[in-house]
């Protein structure tokens, strides 16, 4: 199959064009015209292909468009945004499957291609924890791992117990939907026996929901020593759990608290000013 690079060509007419019309638009108009020329381009008919690139690609099979993608990818040859949609819009999570097992590359457009369908979950869970994955491609599995949390809860726990990326099993046990004594448990023992890391660790009991983490929380809150950030972390997941805290603390001596007031301060001047224009 011939590969088309129709970025290349956008690129080639874009740069003709922009010639050809520079002093009609301005720098913040060519951002607004760009992407629809880049629209336009893919139902415009070339010459040298026949086609479209819209069409083009429609008119290949799921296992072409995708044998396709791993040929772009090996060869070197820009993945067009009209190759990228017209795998979206096919039903080819099987065949884009095993690309995780491939390069990089090939790992970070499967892995956007798919999304968090159920089927590649526990690949991303296995991606996770491997020790060859780079940590954007780490974090873009975690997000989608988060959204079905509970199709690999069982290895969320059983890795967090064997010490393995346990910050990263932690956030993926606080999104599960079906609560378990044993994940509450974790989450608030991780809450108690972590002072670096309080307001990370509260905003996991926070996700997870559960109310009975808020005498943990509340507990937490009327200690002495903490900062305004950690306190008002600590709030929000007491207030989410649909709890409450009235005392009243002082952290005019706390630094990040004297930073957000003059911040404060300063959009209020700005706002009251407008306002008695």
């Amino acid at each position: 199959m011939k590969l088309y690079d129709f970025d290349g060509m956008f690129d080639e007419k874009l740069t003709e064009y922009i010639r050809k019309n520079k002093q009609k638009y301005s720098e913040s108009e060519w951002e607004d015209i760009i992407p629809k020329l880049y629209k336009s381009f893919g139902d415009t008919f070339i010459k040298s292909v026949g086609d479209t690139p819209n069409g083009f690609y429609s008119k290949l099979s799921d296992e072409q468009l995708v044998s396709a993608l791993s040929a772009h990818i090996k060869k070197g040859v820009p993945v067009s945004e009209f190759m990228a949609s017209a795998i979206e819009s096919r039903n080819a999570v099987n065949l884009l499957l095993p690309l995780l097992d491939g390069s990089d590359k090939e790992r970070e457009f499967a892995v956007g291609l798919i999304g968090s369908d159920d089927r590649a979950i526990k690949k991303y869970m296995d991606m996770l924890v491997s020790s060859d994955a780079d940590g954007d491609l780490k974090n873009k599995c975690l997000d989608l791992i988060k959204e079905k949390a509970d199709l690999v809860l069982n290895e969320a726990v059983e890795n967090y117990e064997n010490s393995v990326a346990r910050d990263y099993m932690l956030e993926i046990m606080s999104r599960s939907i079906i609560h378990t004594d044993k994940v509450f448990d974790i989450l608030v023992k991780a809450f108690r026996g972590d002072n670096e890391n309080l307001p990370l660790y509260a905003s996991y009991l926070a996700s997870y929901g559960d109310e009975r983490a808020l005498p943990y929380l509340l507990d937490r809150i009327d200690e002495e020593g903490l900062s305004f950030i950690e306190y008002k972390e600590l709030l929000l997941a007491i207030e989410s759990l649909g709890g409450t805290y009235e005392k009243q603390r002082d952290f005019s001596s706390d630094p990040d608290y004297a930073l957000i007031k003059s911040h404060s301060a300063s959009a209020a001047d700005i706002f009251g000013g407008i306002d008695k224009k």
